[in-house]
């Protein structure tokens, strides 16, 4: 039977619902005579008004589907068809009258206004049998969506009134936290605990939830769903009225909080021109073109106006966007913007690239930085932050740049993992490659060093935002964590800076204020989207802060020297750290046991390299006892 109903079109639909309202004017004539007209000659009576019946029907006909009465859908049958249902009763009122006084046909009044009463009544009362009599069919038939409403307030209710004759889905029950509502019925359904979600879904066949609590937070409606959704639901959130009328395109469109608001100090704002000379009429090289500072720095480098900008990138997507962005910045200068896809561990190619475009400053920002990835692989961490760095550097020395700046991070002292120590040895690298090809006029190789970057990728603000976003929890891995954090701006511009005090060897320290507490940063990306912590103080509260543990590798806090002396340079917030090196045998010791490391496909060997060659790694017991 189910079939049947789905398989017809909505012509056949109309001519069923024709042939109905047609059988009812019989009924409401043979009714209205039986109760007004006479009953002891009541078969000639109804032969007397015979003429008009045909009248009345073909009339019937033609206003229904000009009403369109007989069009509108069983669940959508309500005040507005209810309405013209009562208008094409007064006009067969109106047409059976008329038609009796053409005819001459003696029937008192009241046998007209009778009739187009019963025929109102008869076809509203069709309508809703016919309606009960689908929705058990369907009811019976595969398909049907059981779903339980979160939420018996007004949304709920109003949510259940427009579910009552939707063909497939079903609505069997609420949920609330209200304890004022639990045990009674609204809307004719019985009304639950969500502590009970799980028993009365196995009970009640549950299919789906809807959540109808729109007065709750993004964050506590998403905490719902995530708890539902991993009892097997599919959970569904009513859209706000913000949504219905449009609005929510606006809100998308708001910029999000500007990394800048969570430094917790004065941004640095020193001026780009203060090192302009080294990069003017230049051709600047930029490997890792695309990363986060990479991209950052090629923005700042096109205001120092050099000849020639050389993007270096691994990723082809970084790649493609970067070029689309600084192409465009570009537009209006005579600089020339050349993109090049390539690893920096690839000597041929670097060595061509270098050569053809006749670089001058190459500033090295390739590496791969995530700690919990490259502790995860290291080879390829080594591989691309120690030995891409020595292939570059080799081929910057033969192609005689001016300058070769290494981009460097504070987990390189004293490192507790194996990014860090992999950014250590190519500090080592390229102090030793500043021994070798400096000089008067030799190439000038220097590194800057300096934390966390707010906003760069895989950084903690944007893993916050994302949180903050699906409900939370924020996770920190200790309460003391604390690190040092600079904006991409304002570092960029001091890299910038510092490369060109440089003269060969220098390890370059950026004044990045004191160390922000981790937890405290998470308090603040809460606050600042407008929601509060929950914790013991505040059981309430919108999102929770969860304390995960270290992970491998991850130190409580960072240090920014070796030795913790620094010098004083012409820029106040730049400053320079003399630290001691490898000797050129140590360091072709380091690059030999890490080729052979990695021709063995061997993690521990490498890892060994690591422990030995850089000062104060903190290596684990027993792989310190084996190397």
């Amino acid at each position: 039977m189910l079939s049947i109903i789905k398989s017809l079109t909505k012509r056949q639909k109309r001519m069923i619902m024709l042939t109905l309202d047609s059988l009812l004017i019989v009924c409401a004539t043979i009714f209205a005579l039986a109760v007004r007209g006479l009953p002891e000659h009541f078969l000639d009576t109804l032969g007397g008004y015979a003429p008009v019946l045909p009248v009345t029907v073909i009339v019937g006909i033609f206003v229904s589907i000009r009403l369109g009465v007989c069009s509108t859908q069983l669940n959508a049958y309500e005040t507005a068809a209810v309405g013209s249902t009562a208008i094409l009763a007064t006009i067969l009122s109106a047409v059976s009258l008329l038609s009796a006084s053409v005819l001459e046909l003696d029937f008192p009044l009241g046998v007209h206004i009778m009739f187009g009463a019963i025929f109102f009544s008869l076809v509203v009362l069709s309508r809703v049998v016919l309606l009960h009599i689908v929705l058990k069919i369907y009811r019976l038939g595969d398909g049907r969506c059981r779903v339980l409403i979160y939420g018996a307030g007004t949304t709920g209710t109003q949510l259940v009134s427009a579910l009552r004759g939707h063909e497939i889905i079903e609505p069997i029950a609420f949920v609330d936290d209200n304890i004022g509502l639990q045990g009674l019925n609204v809307s004719k359904l019985p009304v639950y605990s969500p502590l009970g979600i799980a028993e009365l879904v196995v009970e009640k066949q549950i299919d789906r939830v809807l959540l109808a609590v729109p007065s709750l937070s993004t964050p506590k409606q998403a905490q719902i769903a995530r708890r539902l959704e991993k009892l097997g639901l599919e959970v569904q959130t009513l859209p706000s009225f913000a949504q219905l009328i449009g609005e929510e395109a606006l809100v998308d469109k708001l910029s999000p909080v500007a990394p800048r608001r969570f430094l917790n100090r004065d941004e640095i704002a020193s001026r780009i021109d203060e090192g302009v000379g080294s990069y003017a009429d230049k051709v600047v090289f930029v490997s890792g073109a695309g990363g986060s500072i990479g991209s950052e720095l090629c923005r700042q480098v096109l205001l120092c106006r050099p000849t020639k900008l050389v993007l270096f990138e691994l990723s082809e997507l970084a790649l493609y966007n970067a070029d689309m962005e600084i192409r465009q910045l570009a537009e209006v200068s005579d600089i020339e913007i050349v993109s090049v896809l390539g690893t920096v561990t690839d000597s041929r190619q670097l060595r061509k690239v270098l050569s053809q475009h006749k670089v001058n400053v190459i500033l090295h920002a390739a590496a791969y930085k995530h700690v919990p990835l490259v502790e995860a692989n290291p080879l390829s961490g080594l591989v691309n932050n120690v030995l891409g760095t020595q292939s570059l550097a080799e081929q910057a020395a033969r192609a005689g740049v001016e300058r070769f700046i290494l981009i460097s991070t504070d987990k390189a002292v004293r490192p507790t993992n194996i990014m860090g120590g992999s950014k250590r040895l190519a500090e080592l690298v390229i102090q030793d490659m500043a021994r070798k090809y400096g000089g008067e006029a030799g190439v000038i190789f220097s590194m800057v060093r300096f934390g966390n970057v707010l906003g760069s990728s895989g950084s903690v603000v944007p893993l916050f935002q994302e949180q903050v976003s699906r409900g939370g929890p924020l996770t920190v891995t200790d309460r003391g964590v604390a690190r040092y954090f600079m904006t991409v701006e304002e570092a960029v511009r001091l890299v910038l800076q510092a490369g060109s005090l440089a003269q060969g060897g220098e390890v370059f320290v950026l004044d990045m204020g004191k160390p922000v507490p981790i937890l405290k940063l998470a308090r603040q990306v809460i606050e600042t989207a407008g929601y509060t912590v929950r914790d013991e103080d505040n059981p309430d509260g919108d999102i929770e802060i969860e304390i995960t543990g270290l992970r491998p590798g991850e130190k409580m806090t960072e240090e920014l020297t070796l030795s913790g002396v620094l010098l004083n340079t012409a820029h106040p917030k730049i400053y320079s750290a003399r630290e001691d090196g490898l000797n050129e045998l140590e360091i072709a010791s380091v690059l030999r046991d890490l080729r052979e490391a990695l021709v063995a496909n061997d993690e521990d060997l490498a890892r060994q390299v690591v422990y030995r060659w850089v000062e104060g790694f903190a290596a684990p017991e027993a792989l310190r006892k084996s190397s």
